[in-house]
């Protein structure tokens, strides 16, 4: 597949459930792929871009960002407490916030700097024991608690379980954000995307489906 191929496939997706275009966030999931994969996306003006660790991104891209402008990094994957004051600097939008300590070092970070990446809450909706992210019985209370701090709170974010519906799981999302006045919905990936535009998804996740697959070795 490829980023033209995917960007077809959003549009269509969009089109086909009322949704404006621009209201869509695509991002390139470059985690574990090569340079020359990532550097031939952004020869195609893509400039959004999400991440799963601190370390690689700041491993990978201020080469890129001397040579590209525009360029918008995304932590997508688990934010380790003692990681948090790399991730503000690197990243405009960490989508990964699940449990207070974190929120409230980001918080911290936030009054030192004087600014602060916007945040999504992320919520377990699997509530699934080996996965991160805020139970959804929790999910109102954790959301108060971030609003409190001050941080910019876009929405959610979820990762569905593998073996289940992904629809019902971005359902659900979609609930608590409305119940708690969030736009934001940080849902879906390569293999359900559309269904997660249907459901109102803001901004999709997407990565081997554009790069290529990834080789872990």
């Amino acid at each position: 597949m490829s980023l033209t191929e995917i960007t077809s496939r959003l549009t269509s997706a969009a089109q086909a459930h009322g949704r404006d275009l621009g209201d869509i966030t695509l991002i390139a999931v470059s985690k574990v792929q090569p340079p020359e994969r990532v550097q031939a996306v952004l020869e195609q003006g893509h400039r959004v871009y999400g991440e799963n660790r601190v370390q690689e991104a700041q491993g990978r891209w201020p080469a890129f960002q001397e040579q590209f402008n525009g360029i918008d990094l995304h932590l997508i994957g688990p934010l380790q407490t003692n990681k948090a004051r790399q991730a503000v600097e690197i990243f405009s939008t960490i989508h990964t916030v699940d449990r207070p300590k974190l929120a409230t070092t980001l918080a911290r970070l936030a009054q030192e700097r004087g600014e602060s990446p916007e945040v999504f809450v992320q919520i377990n909706t699997g509530e699934e024991p080996q996965k991160a992210g805020c139970l959804p019985s929790e999910a109102d209370a954790f959301i108060a608690e971030v609003r409190a701090l001050d941080l910019p709170l876009k929405g959610l974010m979820c990762i569905p379980p593998v073996e289940e519906e992904p629809s019902l799981h971005f359902a659900l999302l979609a609930k608590i954000a409305a119940r708690n006045g969030l736009k934001g919905l940080s849902m879906g990936m390569s293999s359900d995307f559309e269904s997660a535009i249907a459901q109102g998804a803001t901004h999709i996740r997407v990565g081997s489906a554009i790069f290529g697959e990834r080789d872990y070795s």
